[in-house]
């Protein structure tokens, strides 16, 4: 015989309904020393020990107690998928055994052990150091000495029980504490790109009432900071950080900001200013979002050759989140209508990029985009 679950000695009183864990506390015994009724009904123990004879008295001494949920094992080779099968809260393991030995069972329980470990009570006649020093470095918990005394095989059980029940309860609040902490965090990352999209959006409302133009910059930067092998969290940053990169025009007069003719020297002048303005509202923050947003605002009008604005900063010392929204921010300009201008096709306004390579816009940044503009490639980013 392999596998028992042999009849108790007497029949255990049967438990009342167990009380929900939470309300009961984990360290409170009856006046026995043992864990609650219920607490031992609950119990799953597994024992394995090459005699069948010490098997059997184990568990009829576990039946007579209350542990009604108990297997006992005499096959160690099938020890470790019992273990899994089962999953006990305690494993009462022999040392000396033929074929596959206590500690090589230990090896293997040990490499399976889930986040809260299942103690281990070693069964051993071997009082040597050497043998209980190479069982507690395995990961024995405890230790009982054959031939065994009943009453003490109990009241270790217990000891090492309301440790386990311990750790079990500690494991849970841990868990629920950081699912509790996902969420917060979860909301507060919700929260934060929702207020993101709404200041982006009021940079826009007064000749984008859609917000369209914010939400299609913020996609197409993604997808081409990604093709650029920009580091993944930094292109999700850059996701939400390029649809700010005309804040600054909440700074504009209308008269200027919605003229359907072309802008006079002097409004042109008032009309860059956009891009200072938007640095200034975005600056000082210690969030990265915002730091790239900040200098997305503040360069993607200056030129690769060095002759735009704010201050003719040219070549790589642009940032390059800022070089890749200046080319999204052109081409989405160029294929939708204005109030001054009529929308241009994909395909010119492509090719109006290509032209301004290495002038107004960097020739790696140009080179990718094209690429993906050519495959239709540039909104399907699957970033959100």
């Amino acid at each position: 015989m392999t596998q028992h679950r042999s009849p108790p000695l007497d029949p255990p009183p049967a438990p009342a309904a167990c009380p929900d864990p939470a309300d009961r506390p984990s360290s409170r015994r009856p006046a026995d020393g043992m864990p609650s009724l219920c607490r031992r009904a609950e119990a799953r123990l597994l024992v394995v020990d090459d005699e069948e004879a010490v098997v059997r008295m184990v568990e009829r001494v576990l039946h007579h107690a209350g542990y009604v949920n108990v297997r006992g094992l005499t096959e160690s080779a099938r020890a470790l998928s019992v273990f899994e099968e089962f999953r006990p809260d305690l494993v009462l393991l022999d040392l000396r055994m033929p074929g596959v030995d206590g500690y090589s069972v230990l090896e293997q329980l040990r490499a399976r052990m889930l986040e809260v470990p299942s103690p281990i009570i070693v069964l051993t006649s071997d009082l040597s150091a050497a043998a209980r020093q190479r069982a507690l470095f395995l990961g024995a918990l405890d230790f009982l000495t054959k031939p065994l005394d009943q009453i003490e095989i109990l009241l270790r059980i217990a000891n090492v029980l309301e440790v386990r029940y311990f750790q079990l309860r500690q494991h849970a609040e841990k868990v629920l504490l950081e699912d509790k902490i996902r969420e917060r965090t979860n909301e507060l990352e919700a929260a934060q790109v929702e207020l993101l999209d709404r200041l982006a959006r009021a940079a826009e409302f007064r000749d984008d009432t859609t917000g369209e133009h914010t939400e299609r910059v913020g996609r197409m930067a993604a997808r081409l900071a990604r093709a650029l092998l920009v580091d993944e969290r930094e292109v999700r940053l850059i996701r939400r950080a390029a649809p700010l990169h005309d804040i600054g025009k909440v700074g504009i007069p209308d008269e200027i900001l919605l003229k359907p003719a072309r802008l006079s020297a002097d409004e042109r002048l008032v009309m860059e200013g956009h891009t200072a303005i938007g640095a200034r509202i975005l600056s000082g923050s210690r969030f990265r979002v915002l730091q790239l947003a900040e200098a997305i605002a503040l360069r993607h009008h200056e030129r690769w050759d060095g002759t735009g604005y704010p201050e003719g900063v040219a070549g790589d010392r642009i940032p390059l989140p800022a070089r890749i929204a200046a080319v999204i921010d052109v081409y989405d300009a160029l294929t939708h209508a204005r109030p001054y201008k009529e929308a241009w096709t994909p395909e010119a306004a492509a090719a109006e990029i290509a032209a301004q390579s290495d002038k107004q816009f960097d020739p790696w940044v140009v080179e990718t985009f094209l690429e993906l503009q050519r495959a239709g490639s540039l909104l399907t980013t699957g970033i959100l």
